[in-house]
């Protein structure tokens, strides 16, 4: 866990002695040059790599620096040493990135190739307890459910992607109950990126409707737009306060994507649009102001 405290003004109120606040500076001190040595390293490995790169300029070169980086740095994570970790996470980071982009450019056309990348970028997240990691997978899962294998175009199924990832979203968050706090960080990034792309393929749904399963616009907006309410007072009553704000974000320009779809855009609708956008910024205000007395 980390804590930031403001040390001249706890020893102005009295709550630290001067001896203790030296103490305390010198940690930050010695921590923060370990981590400007340990962000040196790294990037001179990254340059490094990428002038082999540019020498030997092919996927395959990709491939094996990434593997070579991520090695590297699991090897640093698997000894223990503390003051390497950093510089070792983010080698891990660029190493898994690096191997996944050259997998996926030479390979990317069989399906199993892509789930391995999706499991390998979701194992590799947890070995460097990367939230970026994370997102990626969550990122190539869509991928993987959303593009044709053999064309690389959409597949417009945007109910099996709704459906699909909605499943992750809630795995992910029955996940992050019965995980310590580390790993429980990692689960609420995946939950987190996938509900922006679930809401993003509601929004596509109901501008565009779903011609594979033969549904319309019109009941991508209602869907949603009930989700979204169910969504929200499920939040409301957990205390969640990303998910408020994100049902808030997407509550918000569902309605305004239907509201000047309907009116259209002229000078009484988007005054109103905008009278009603204030009254919603209010309203989020206020929830976040209530949240935050009820968390202290």
């Amino acid at each position: 866990m980390k804590v930031t405290l403001d040390l001249d003004a706890l020893v102005a109120e009295g709550k630290l002695t001067d001896v203790e606040a030296e103490r305390l500076k010198g940690f930050a001190a010695a921590e923060t040059g370990a981590l400007g040595a340990n962000i040196l390293f790294a990037l001179g490995a990254t340059a490094v790599a990428t002038g082999v790169g540019a020498l030997l300029p092919s996927l395959e070169t990709v491939i094996v620096l990434g593997a070579v980086m991520f090695l590297a740095g699991l090897a640093i994570r698997m000894q223990r040493i503390e003051r390497m970790a950093l510089f070792g996470q983010i080698v891990m980071v660029v190493g898994a990135l690096a191997l996944s982009l050259g997998l996926g450019g030479l390979y990317g056309e069989l399906l199993w190739v892509r789930v391995a990348i999706t499991l390998g970028l979701g194992l590799a997240a947890i070995a460097a307890l990367s939230g970026l990691l994370t997102a990626m997978a969550v990122l190539a899962f869509a991928f993987t459910i959303t593009i044709e294998v053999d064309t690389w175009l959409p597949t417009h199924s945007l109910t099996m992607a709704i459906v699909a990832l909605s499943g992750l979203v809630l795995a992910l968050y029955l996940l992050s109950l019965r995980l310590g706090s580390v790993h429980e960080r990692l689960a609420i990034v995946g939950m987190r990126v996938a509900i922006v792309l679930v809401n993003a393929a509601f929004y596509a749904g109901s501008l565009l409707g779903d011609d594979g399963a033969n549904l319309p616009a019109s009941a991508f907006a209602w869907a949603w737009a009930l989700a979204l309410l169910a969504f929200g007072a499920w939040a409301v009553m957990a205390n969640r306060r990303w998910v408020v704000n994100s049902v808030a974000v997407f509550g918000a320009m569902h309605f305004f994507t239907q509201w000047f779809s309907v009116l259209g855009a002229h000078a009484a609708s988007v005054l109103g649009g905008g009278l009603l956008l204030i009254l919603f910024g209010l309203a989020l205000l206020r929830f976040n102001q209530w949240a935050a007395r009820r968390a202290g």
